[in-house]
């Protein structure tokens, strides 16, 4: 009996007979797949070479090699924005604003050159600051004032219509912020609305911190507190520099070039810098004075108004923290130079020949104790004066709080300590706090002023006053031009400080230069 054939026998009885017409017809051989191909001619291959072991071994690695190669790619050229024509740059630069140009002109010479275009900034100064059409008549004839852009630009030095364009935008600014300024507090003598000013001109702090090496670390504000005569900031960082290798910091105001009004000032564009103090860091621990101390952090004060908190134990930077007051605080930040402190004007003495104590009454004091958001006390007082005999030492005695007077004693609202915030953790150093003197005289301008750290000290002395029976406490602060000597009480009934006597002295010295008298 003949056996039936199977199934893959059938599949390839078929596909033989299917090809078998092809060829037949002259159409050739059918077409087989290369890669397959080349498979089976490397089978065949092998089968050969197993008979003949050890031999043309490379002839075989040259045809598994075939399988996988591919022809080589050719490198497409650099292309690099710096190897473009002048003519594309321009067109490309033609679409940036103010700041990106003059970010871009920081980038190379031929940049610069090219971002000062005067096409350029013309097209940025008409968008900005539309010309205005004027029309004059005169015997008839009629004349109209053409189009900033008619304007010849080639007549121009390159970079003119940017310079223009820089000083237009800083004069409007300019401009804005006296206009913020000019409304005076009856109280404090200063601008009432500084805290608009100073957002109006985009006006940020920065510190600067060189080491021995020269290179300068620079930290951004993290924080800022605004209160009734100043403004206090807070710099903090996971990553300052070694506390031993620091020379110096300085402080710095920073406004934006262009100001854009729509925008929050960007850190990465041009900015002006104003040096408003500078500090000795050189040997911070051992030639300052230590304010107080937490659990964390200990307190170094230095003059004028700067703070640094040091991790214990490991003398790192915990933070940094400056007190400004709002007295020529706009200028000292934005009208000096990165090298130059603004210089205060001198006041020109107005004498006089009739007072004989002139200079010696009618002061008014406006006194702040606060620190962040907390505000312990704030309160103004009138005709403060000094009687000639009183002055000695070189300091006129102006008493503010007598110790006598117990209806003039004053108490201190909440826990008195400074608050101090790092990324990480937060804390708050007992018995310390920011302390503002404004100080007018008889004409209501400002005539002594700052802003500084200050702590309170138990004092050995105790209380000689029947009505406070508590600890005494005392705070001190002393500039070139004058000292505050403040005495509080402790009252553990009601658990609040009361200020039973605070005496200003004022430097003769200041006095005399201020309206010209021989005290």
């Amino acid at each position: 009996m003949a056996a039936v054939p199977g199934r893959a026998q059938r599949q390839r009885g078929r596909g033989v007979a299917a090809a078998a017409p092809l060829g037949a017809a002259g159409l050739g051989p059918p077409r087989v797949f290369a890669p397959l191909a080349a498979a089976a001619g490397l089978r065949n291959s092998l089968r050969s070479f197993a008979a003949r072991p050890g031999e043309y071994s490379e002839t075989v690695n040259t045809k598994i090699k075939s399988l996988y190669w591919r022809p080589p790619i050719k490198p497409k050229p650099n292309m690099c924005i710096e190897s473009m024509p002048s003519e594309m740059l321009m067109k490309i630069f033609s679409y940036l604003d103010a700041v990106s140009l003059l970010c871009v002109s920081c980038v190379n010479k031929r940049f610069y050159h090219l971002a000062n275009d005067n096409g350029i900034w013309l097209k940025i100064y008409s968008g900005c600051f539309p010309p205005k059409r004027t029309i004059w008549k005169v015997k008839s004839v009629q004349t109209e004032t053409g189009p900033l852009s008619c304007a010849p630009i080639q007549d121009r030095k390159p970079g003119y219509w940017k310079k223009e364009y820089i000083l237009k935008q800083i004069a409007a600014v300019t401009t804005r912020v006296m206009q913020l300024v000019k409304p005076v507090d009856p109280y404090t003598g200063l601008p009432s609305r500084i805290k608009k000013a100073i957002k109006a001109s985009g006006l940020s702090w920065m510190i600067v911190l060189k080491d021995r090496n020269g290179k300068e670390h620079v930290m951004e504000q993290a924080d800022l507190f605004f209160k009734d005569t100043s403004v206090t900031i807070f710099w903090y960082s996971a990553s300052w520099p070694c506390l031993d290798i620091l020379l110096s910091l300085k402080l710095f105001g920073v406004t934006p070039l262009l100001l854009d009004q729509s925008k929050a000032p960007s850190k990465n564009g041009p900015r002006r810098r104003s040096l408003i103090a500078e500090y000795d860091f050189s040997n911070l621990t051992e030639s300052n004075v230590t304010l107080g101390a937490d659990k964390l952090v200990q307190l170094f004060s230095l003059d004028p108004g700067l703070l640094v908190g040091l991790w214990k134990g490991k003398n790192e930077i915990a933070f940094v923290m400056a007190s400004l007051h709002y007295h020529q605080l706009l200028e000292r930040s934005t009208l000096g130079s990165a090298t130059v402190q603004y210089v205060l004007p001198s006041n020109k003495p107005i004498l006089d020949d009739i007072d004989p104590e002139y200079g010696l009454h009618d002061y008014d004091l406006h006194l702040d104790m606060h620190s962040g958001s907390c505000t312990y006390l704030c309160g103004t007082f009138k005709s403060l004066f000094c009687r000639k005999g009183d002055i000695e030492n070189g300091y006129l005695r102006l008493t503010v709080v007598s110790l006598k007077d117990n209806t003039k004693h004053v108490p201190l609202i909440g826990t008195v300590g400074l608050s101090w915030e790092t990324d990480a953790f937060k804390g708050n150093v007992k018995d310390c706090y920011v302390m503002d003197v404004t100080l007018l005289d008889e004409t209501r301008k400002p005539f002594w002023c700052f802003s500084a750290p200050v702590c309170m000290e138990l004092s050995s002395t105790p209380s000689s006053l029947y009505d406070y029976m508590g600890c005494v406490y005392t705070t001190d602060y002393a500039d070139a031009e004058g000292k505050v000597c403040v005495e509080l009480v402790w009252l553990e009934e009601t658990k609040e400080y009361f200020i039973v006597s605070l005496v200003l002295y004022i430097s003769t010295e200041k006095v005399n230069n201020w309206y010209g008298t021989n005290y």
